[in-house]
């Protein structure tokens, strides 16, 4: 035999230095910061349904499910083989398994089904580890969530209706409402002339009968964005004589016939994609109004504080996940003679981002404390409605960023469809748009701040609770809080002030609740000069080990 084949043949795809998939282990009981904001906002009775929910999220059968569901993307079916129009949006198999794990798990309806202390404290923590899994069925139970407060708005259309939406019974059946365990909602304002500005709505409603609450009418027009367009009940924004006004309109009529509310395309979506978003046609639409015809921006608020807070949580999960999966990564994988993890500047990056993380969650979470005292303690309700848009102006504005810091952990598997990493970076920059932009947000801040007496108060008691905890924190509050008293504040300082709110609403909360290294490190990178313009550029003197060892999933 030659020397060449007594060589020893060497194995062409041998697979070493990969790290193994981060699957079996809890979301929840593995995330410090996340448990500790639980009990100490007052959710803690529902520590055992978290730590359920927390098994659902690594699980390698759900995850499945989830890159499944992206991929087979839904369908619209405007007629049947005989010519009927039929208007069905068809769904893999995969987006229904994990609408069944949302629907079972409360995501929707959590808040309305333990009218209790903590509620929606414990609905924001099941957003935030169910977005670690799939953020695109948040859309539809988001709708539930404010659909709720919205109908109870029209009691007598709350009396048939909110129990449905308010099932842990996910049902997709084509079906009339009453032969189905459990209804999915629609919602529409946006048309193609006026975006956010839905005071330029031409889609216009007519009395069948008696104007008023409660009361029929036909809509006609056109919806560039529907969303959750499968629904069994759609809430619409129409005009009226006396300006926009929301409107209850059914899937199906009594009688048993189709409502004439065509679907007309899909929209193909940069991300979201497991999620049907829709245009549609209303020919006479049956509907019925809620409220009083011209005070269908005040009316919609209800529903729209609970979308808003939807879209502070999902930025915060997608922050989560972002991290758990960068510092699994980096612990498995070697690189130039040693662990990532230990490799000095991927430290500081992870560390970094441990921060941006922790600070988000703990802010969150405290916008679902005054979430479950609002209607009872006139400051919370204040913070409530300020805060509420501050978390969603500037939680939006960090988290793609953040998952493109993260996704360069891996390299190049993170840019690969495979890695969960483009998935959750396609889906992030949604919850900037949906419920109003940056800007809409922003002079919503300022004009909120103008008109309510006592939200600058709230905000600025909130920020002072941390007084003395850290000196750079007391600067920027102090600096806040004279731009405040100066006057109305004009319209081009609204992303200036909102931002600087949103750290110091964040770094208040981790002076008060976090550890020392924590809230020390957040203050000087984020309102001092010890950190960077992108993340991993922590100064020197910071224990980058004690972040990492808080962050680790356990």
């Amino acid at each position: 035999m030659s020397d060449f084949g007594a060589q020893t043949q060497l194995r062409t795809h041998t697979v070493d230095n990969q790290p193994p998939p981060l699957e079996g282990v809890n979301a929840f009981t593995g995330d410090t910061v996340l448990r500790e904001a639980l009990v100490r906002e007052g959710g803690e009775w529902a520590t055992e349904r978290m730590t359920d929910l927390g098994d659902v999220v690594n699980d390698p059968a759900h995850i499945e499910q989830a890159f499944l569901a992206n991929t087979h993307t839904p369908q619209l079916r405007r007629f049947n083989r005989y010519g009927q129009r039929v208007d069905l949006i068809e769904f893999h198999p995969s987006y229904h398994h994990l609408m069944s794990l949302a629907y079972h798990h409360d995501l929707g309806g959590l808040p309305w089904n333990n009218p209790r202390p903590g509620a929606h404290v414990a609905k924001a923590a099941a957003s935030i580890l169910f977005n670690q899994l799939e953020g695109g069925v948040m859309c539809p139970y988001a709708i539930s969530y404010g659909a709720v407060p919205l109908i109870r708005q029209q009691p007598e259309l709350a009396a048939v209706w909110e129990a449905g939406l308010r099932s842990r019974e996910y049902d997709p059946r084509n079906r009339m409402p009453h032969e189905k365990t459990g209804l999915t909602a629609a919602f529409s304002s946006t048309e193609k002339q006026g975006g956010s500005d839905v005071r330029a709505n031409k889609t216009f409603a007519t009395p069948v009968g008696r104007r008023g609450p409660g009361e029929h009418y036909l809509l006609s027009g056109h919806k560039w964005f529907c969303s959750a367009a499968s629904g069994d009940v759609f809430f619409i924004v129409a005009q009226t004589d006396k300006g926009p006004s929301c409107f209850f309109a059914p899937k199906w009529l009594p009688d048993g016939t189709r409502n004439p509310i065509s679907l007309e395309r899909l929209k193909d979506k940069l991300g979201n994609k497991s999620n049907a978003s829709c245009e549609i046609e209303l020919e006479n639409a049956h509907a019925w109004l809620i409220g009083e015809e011209g005070r269908g921006i005040p009316v919609m608020m209800a529903f729209i504080h609970c979308t808003r807070f939807e879209t502070v949580l999902c930025p915060t999960g997608f922050m989560r996940k972002g991290l758990s999966e960068a510092m699994h990564y980096a612990t498995h994988r070697a690189a130039f003679g040693r662990q990532l993890i230990d490799q000095p500047v991927m430290r500081n990056v992870l560390a970094d981002l441990a921060l941006e993380s922790e600070a988000a969650t703990v802010f969150a979470m405290r916008i679902g404390r005054s979430f479950d005292k609002k209607d009872t303690d006139d400051a919370e309700r204040a913070y409530s409605r300020t805060a509420i848009a501050i978390g969603k102006y500037y939680l939006n504005k960090r988290v793609v960023p953040f998952l493109h810091e993260a996704m360069e952990v891996f390299g190049g598997p993170g840019y690969v469809e495979e890695c969960v990493m483009p998935r959750l970076y396609r889906e992030a920059p949604v919850h900037g748009l949906w419920e109003g932009p940056g800007n809409v947000q922003a002079l919503d801040v300022l004009r909120t701040m103008g008109k309510e007496a006592d939200a600058a108060d709230a905000l600025f008691g909130e920020m002072w609770l941390a007084r003395g905890g850290n000196r750079l924190l007391d600067g920027l509050v102090g600096e806040l809080q004279d731009m405040a008293a100066s006057g109305p504040l004009a319209p081009e300082l609204a992303r200036y002030f909102t931002e600087k709110a949103a750290i110091a609403l964040q770094a208040a909360l981790l002076v008060q609740h976090s550890p020392d290294y924590v809230s020390d490190a957040f203050c000087a990178t984020r309102i001092g000069t010890a950190g960077g313009a992108t993340w991993g550029a922590l100064r020197r003197g910071m224990d980058v080990d004690a972040i990492l060892k808080r962050a680790t999933v356990a």
